[in-house]
């Protein structure tokens, strides 16, 4: 993809929450790849996960090394052609890496929003998206896809902006969460407001950070987004040492990867945007005001539909897509379903599995522009 550049954008009007509380104005960071049609008819959106953002594809001229998270989907001659679409990714609201949250200044105080930050759904990150689609001169999405929590904004916006979507390209996700998925959210979560270092959500005033909830709300996480056959595989009872040393110090090769990706991701993710965000997955639900009629809620789209799963994500699992497909389907409503066989449990929509490119690259294929 070669280096890309991020972009800024403000906007002055206010934006009311689907909470009730409103921000006066807000500034969302995105990427674009590819060129936009004369017509404006060849524009993608890419919705991004819990952790993700709007470094997509492509690579920064000053650090190389940091490579978009979807970066071996989305390229020149890769199943998501930017010879053929204009890609858009962008950080949602409250997020971390530059769109307004948390960590931006709220005008009426001077300070970092911290814990004041409103909380945000699903449905206002596609209220806010409708509004960059339209500062970029889009009408309508050739498509919008994503992987998990971005699936579910996928769906959203073939549910509220119907005739701005042609194609809905939801991967890995679910029409909702069950019970355990929030219930893991909700350990996650106490793990960090628990940290003694959270203080009430305003750590960035004193400088400091909860790095141990971080790191154990990831720890959790990501013990989610594997398949206990891809953790078999990869570390099964492998010792660090070769011999047990009877502390609680790493003695598994998974302890030690566990305590690794929670290092990690404490020392670039804002606290508060993980509370916001696991919130808004738990919220996400379009059935609910249809007597949890998930086909009548779908009824409004006009979208064609991409929907696949993968064989070993137990976190949303295949039967969870088959919901949305079969209520798409007692609408009539056109939809393709693929149901991949892959060991790597959640995290497969990240990866480059042969199987799931070609499907990915077929319809994409046939989508006109």
């Amino acid at each position: 993809m070669g280096f890309v550049v991020p972009q800024r954008v403000g906007f002055n009007e206010p934006i009311t929450l689907k909470s009730g509380a409103q921000l006066p104005g807000f500034e969302l960071v995105f990427e674009t790849y590819g060129q936009l049609n004369a017509s404006g008819s060849n524009a993608v959106l890419v919705c991004h996960a819990l952790s993700g953002g709007h470094h997509v594809a492509g690579m920064y001229a000053d650090n190389p090394k940091n490579i978009g998270w979807w970066d071996n989907l989305v390229g020149p001659g890769k199943p998501l052609d930017t010879n053929k679409f204009f890609v858009v990714g962008v950080n949602n609201l409250g997020g971390c890496y530059g769109t307004t949250g948390p960590l931006s200044l709220n005008p009426e105080t001077g300070k970092r929003y911290g814990a004041d930050f409103p909380m945000v759904t699903v449905e206002d990150w596609v209220a806010a998206h409708a509004r960059l689609a339209d500062h970029l001169g889009i009408d309508t999405w050739a498509a919008v896809m994503g992987g998990s929590l971005g699936g579910m904004q996928a769906l959203e916006w073939s549910l509220q902006f119907p005739d701005r979507i042609r194609h809905a390209m939801v991967i890995a996700s679910a029409p909702k969460l069950s019970a355990q998925n929030i219930a893991f959210n909700e350990v996650a979560r106490q793990a960090i407001i628990s940290d003694p270092e959270f203080h009430g959500g305003h750590y960035a005033e004193r400088g400091v950070i909860p790095t141990n909830g971080l790191r154990l709300a990831r720890m959790v996480g990501h013990i989610t987004y594997l398949s206990d056959s891809q953790m078999g595989d990869k570390f099964g009872r492998q010792l660090c040492h070769g011999e047990h040393r009877f502390s609680y110090d790493a003695d598994f090769e998974i302890e030690s990867y566990l305590r690794y990706q929670g290092d990690k991701f404490a020392g670039f993710f804002d606290a508060n945007t993980y509370l916001i965000t696991t919130k808004a997955l738990d919220y996400f639900d379009p059935a609910f005001a249809y007597n949890d009629d998930l086909a009548a809620a779908l009824a409004r789209a006009k979208a064609s539909f991409f929907v696949a799963s993968f064989s070993t994500d137990w976190r949303f699992s295949p039967s969870r897509s088959r919901e949305i497909v079969f209520a798409l389907m007692k609408n009539r409503h056109r939809v393709a379903y693929a149901e991949i066989d892959c060991d790597a449990g959640h995290d497969s929509f990240l990866l480059d599995d042969t199987h799931y490119h070609a499907v990915l690259r077929a319809y994409l294929e046939n989508i006109k522009v």
